[in-house]
């Protein structure tokens, strides 16, 4: 969870909460609630940029981070609701997490859809 990972990551820097939050420019008290899980992570994704830079963090690591944040607030992360493969590969998902058993025709037409990622020129 969100939460988890950003406290981690500011006692990596031994930083206080305070500390921190004045480097960054967030309030402590409001930032002592996110990392505690009583309020959802930032939606501001320029917060979670400076964040992100604050933290060092680039590539997978710094999209696992966004991701995690959307996740905690119960959003979808944008680039994959901006998706048209994923938008379309989605309900199945849903669907096989509920414990709904997909048709042979459903699985296969998520596995394709899932591989088009990976090779769009091939969609």
């Amino acid at each position: 969870m969100f939460s988890e990972t950003v406290k981690a990551l500011r006692l990596q820097k031994r930083l206080t909460l305070r500390d921190f939050c004045q480097q960054v420019g967030l309030d402590p008290s409001n930032w002592s609630k996110v990392e505690r899980g009583v309020n959802p992570p930032p939606g501001d994704v320029a917060i979670l940029e400076r964040l992100a830079v604050f933290f060092g963090l680039a590539g997978p690591t710094k999209l696992q981070f966004m991701d995690e944040a959307a996740l905690q607030r119960r959003e979808i992360p944008p680039d994959v609701a901006d998706n048209v493969i994923l938008q379309k590969a989605l309900p199945a998902f849903f669907r096989a997490a509920r414990g709904h058993e997909l048709t042979q025709q459903e699985l296969e037409n998520f596995a394709q859809d899932i591989r088009k990622l990976h090779t769009p020129d091939k969609a």
